[in-house]
């Protein structure tokens, strides 16, 4: 009968600490020296500056939370343009733009920079007598575990169900491979196959997921630094402008990782035994603990169930097509009624129009350079309005009529200049980049 009893093996969970013995436990860690004090109060006042910033954004994407965030970024938005002016000479104004390397970005990180530095000297000199920051700075790393883990599964999330990285939209199959910018190389790289995109978000998510619970941070921190380190080595290298978030966030996954470094190092350099790792608890009673985990599991599931149905709805709104759909060679373009462009008027010298997402409107040059303008189409009407990004005072508007499937004829203004074109649909389903599909056997390289 004793082969089946297993009460022995079972080390009973340790009933809850009084007070007097947490105090006891923390009289007894070691004092840290100045240096080390020093270090860690600027670590936790610019860690905490940077995860409010996390934090904010998150809430952002709640329901109803949106007003925290609001007051957030108004603050920044009065602070960070102020000091970029008197402080840089440069214009720092806080604008979205999908860059997170903009100059409002550098000079936000240095206002942080500096606030934790002056709170580093005020904490210094109001607490000089304090032996060590033990407890704190477990409660940091539960910070950054969460602001970290948080931001994880969100990116992880975008890419299981892939709206990161959306399929190549015809305009860029147009596109001539060596009038690719660095970053949209990337993205077409990503998006031409979605099942490596779902890898690298079941990655990123998996070591979100495992930052979120205290037991398996460190193998989250693991995770997170290897697919993080790729993430940042593609920013430098593709020129992506997310390369002070990334780096942070690597930042972040390398300092929770460090707690275990002289472990990490007995296991796998050194190849010693490596003992098991201090487990303070923060919280003490046993009911509160529970309601940490139980709020742990439900941020884990229920933000990956938010991101997930995000990404969803991002792709469901993909799904929508222009009317106008294909890719349009130009066979005849008047303008101000003489055939072809006017010398200098390189922005007509149109080859073919490309028309797939609703508010895009694609031109190829005989140059082989593409410009990309917004478009909003009126199908009633049979208008199109045209406007440029870098130029908000640029406007164009043209009609069309589409007296066959794979006709369509253009009238209007566009760049100052009266135009007329007659364009003809082609065939769109032949691009290698998305037909090839995939192949276990394969004689030769397929390489072209």
């Amino acid at each position: 009968m004793a082969v089946f009893d297993r009460s022995m093996e079972i080390e009973p969970e340790p009933p809850d600490a009084t007070p007097a013995e947490g105090m006891d436990r923390e009289a007894a860690a070691p004092a840290w020296g100045p240096g080390k004090r020093i270090l860690f109060r600027f670590a936790f006042s610019y860690l905490s500056l940077y995860l409010l910033s996390i934090f904010v954004g998150v809430l952002a994407l709640l329901p109803g939370a949106g007003f925290v965030a609001d007051w957030y970024y108004q603050v920044w938005t009065a602070v960070v343009p102020w000091v970029g002016r008197h402080l840089f000479a440069v214009s720092a104004t806080v604008h979205p733009t999908g860059s997170g390397d903009t100059m409002a970005d550098w000079v936000a990180v240095f206002c942080s920079l500096v606030l934790a530095l002056a709170a580093t000297v005020v904490w210094s000199l109001l607490d000089r007598k304090r032996a060590d920051y033990a407890r704190l700075y477990e409660w940091l790393r539960v910070g950054v575990r969460f602001g970290l883990g948080l931001t994880m599964i969100e990116y992880g999330g975008l890419k299981i169900v892939p709206s990161q990285f959306p399929p190549p939209t015809l305009d860029r199959l147009t596109q001539p491979f060596g009038d690719a910018s660095p970053m949209g190389l990337l993205w077409t790289f990503m998006g031409a196959s979605a099942p490596y995109t779902i890898f690298a978000g079941l990655t990123e998510w998996a070591g979100g997921m495992l930052l979120l619970f205290r037991r398996t941070t460190l193998l989250g921190a693991l995770v997170s630094i290897g697919a993080l380190t790729n993430v940042v080595m593609l920013n430098l290298c593709y020129d992506v402008p997310v390369k002070l978030f990334s780096s942070h966030l690597l930042a972040m996954a390398v300092f929770l990782a460090a707690h275990d470094l002289r472990r990490l190092a007995d296991l796998l350099v050194l190849n010693r035994p490596a003992p098991a790792a201090p487990d303070p608890r923060l919280v003490q009673r046993r009911g509160l603990r529970r309601a940490g985990l139980a709020f742990q599991a439900v941020a884990a599931v229920g933000f990956s169930a938010l991101i997930l149905s995000m990404g969803w709805h991002q792709i469901q709104n993909r799904t929508v097509r222009s009317p106008l759909r294909g890719v349009w060679n130009v066979e005849e373009l008047q303008v101000d009624g003489q055939a072809g462009p006017p010398p200098g008027a390189e922005a007509l010298r149109w080859h073919r129009l490309v028309l797939d997402r609703p508010g895009t409107f694609a031109v190829q040059l005989t140059s082989d350079s593409r410009q990309r303008y917004g478009l909003k189409l009126d199908a009633a009407h049979k208008t199109m309005a045209l406007t440029r990004r870098d130029d908000p005072v640029w406007k164009s508007a043209l009609s069309y009529q589409r007296p066959a499937p794979d006709r369509l004829t253009l009238e209007g203004t566009f760049d100052g200049h009266k135009v007329r074109a007659s364009l003809h649909r082609v065939e769109d389903s032949k691009f290698l980049l998305v037909t090839r599909g995939f192949h276990w056997v394969n004689e030769d390289p397929f390489n072209r």
